[in-house]
């Protein structure tokens, strides 16, 4: 007799990022390539397209499929963007950047030191999602995150 079926499997977060993509094949690989992504499992439907992938990049899992426009599943492509940003801790922010842009990731944002204590950039994908990426360089306090976003926001060369 089996076990008690988790209601999260194991590996899953209570939320899971499900990315729809253009080109779902070549995504899995530049995932690999740019962010270290594992692939755990990879779905062909019928017409040889994904209808389902896993990967995992550090802790997390990641599910992704082909789009489907007329299913209703499009990718940030069809929309001209994505208002959707997904956040990715690293160990060392710089190099997972270059790691990123030189795997055809268009850089958005330089990675710059931030009033909030993190080393922060922002990426977009070849596949038109958007990343922040950062490193967690200090633990502050409210207050002292209020402060240094005060002095941040009254510089005139911050736009």
């Amino acid at each position: 007799m089996a076990g008690k079926v988790k209601p999260i499997p194991d590996g899953c977060h209570t939320v899971t990022p499900h990315l729809i993509v253009r080109g779902a094949e070549k995504a899995i690989d530049f995932y690999k390539k740019a962010f270290g992504a594992e692939e755990l499992c990879r779905c062909p439907g019928p017409n040889g397209k994904v209808m389902h992938a896993e990967i995992q990049i550090g802790n997390s899992h990641v599910y992704m499929c082909e789009e489907f426009p007329d299913m209703g599943c499009k990718s940030p492509q069809a929309y001209n963007g994505s208002p959707v940003t997904l956040h990715l801790y690293v160990e060392d922010v710089d190099a997972s950047y270059k790691k990123a842009v030189a795997a055809g990731a268009t850089a958005t944002m330089p990675v710059t030191d931030m009033f909030w204590g993190d080393r922060f950039g922002k990426l977009k994908d070849p596949f038109g999602h958007e990343w922040s990426i950062a490193t967690h360089k200090e633990d502050l306090t409210p207050e002292e995150m209020e402060k240094r976003m005060a002095k941040e926001f009254a510089n005139p060369s911050c736009k």
